[in-house]
């Protein structure tokens, strides 16, 4: 994607989350039906973290997946946002779980990560990819900083395929849930911006060839909740020639 795309998709980008951050919380709650607490359960589960590992969390927002994984770990944390406002949401919520010890806060470019290759066991991303500007870039980018044979974790709004959900989905999409961003938000053009958003994201089978395509192995794909959701693991191959 050229800069002349990208670079007003970033900003737009920014200024939704800015906005919105007071609010995001209760919107990620009506943005999955209540279910993204129980979707980030089942990818702790499949991606079995070990004492001590290790994870740069992308796109962290408020923080939530980022102390799952220091509560499940102990190992060092760190998470990775472009919105400061977002970010004090997430550093409010770090202290008062008493693990600034583990979690480290950063303000930066998921495009491009300011870390060393090999550096940690995993690299996640919930709900961010579908707003980045480059989405190949990003994977590129999250397969670097992770170790041979770490894994690389997509857990994202998806499209569901089959009827009458699909029709229930795209309407409560298009229709509600931009009313919703206004009564609760007070924000109907970023919420409106959701399902364009989404409209333009890889399907879950689509989304998984471009993982392979990247060069992630043993990629694993899982819909959630009827395809509202999808899971995305691939693995860092171990040998280079």
């Amino acid at each position: 994607m050229s800069n002349s795309t990208s670079e007003p998709k970033e900003q737009f980008v920014h200024s939704v989350f800015e906005s919105i951050a007071p609010k995001y919380d209760i919107m990620n709650d009506i943005l999955s039906f209540r279910r993204h607490k129980a979707w980030r359960r089942f990818t702790m589960n499949k991606m079995k973290m070990s004492p001590g590992d290790t994870a740069i969390d992308l796109c962290c927002g408020t923080c939530d997946w980022t102390i799952s994984m220091a509560e499940a770990s102990g190992g060092q944390i760190t998470g990775l946002d472009f919105s400061e406002n977002m970010l004090q949401f997430g550093r409010r919520k770090v202290k008062e779980r008493g693990l600034d010890d583990r979690i480290s806060l950063v303000q930066g470019n998921a495009m491009e990560l300011p870390f060393e290759d090999n550096t940690f066991e995993y690299a996640t991303i919930g709900f961010g990819l579908r707003n980045v500007p480059d989405l190949y870039q990003v994977l590129r980018e999250m397969q670097r900083v992770v170790k041979p044979g770490g894994m690389v974790v997509c857990l994202e709004l998806s499209k569901p395929t089959w009827q009458p959900f699909k029709g229930l989905y795209y309407f409560y999409f298009e229709k509600v849930l931009p009313l919703l961003g206004k009564l609760f938000a007070k924000r109907y053009e970023q919420y409106k911006w959701l399902p364009d958003s989404l409209a333009a994201f890889p399907g879950r089978d689509e989304l998984a060839e471009i993982f392979r395509e990247t060069g992630l192995q043993k990629v694993e794909a899982y819909p959630l909740t009827g395809g509202i959701a999808a899971l995305h693991i691939g693995t860092k191959e171990t040998h280079y020639a």
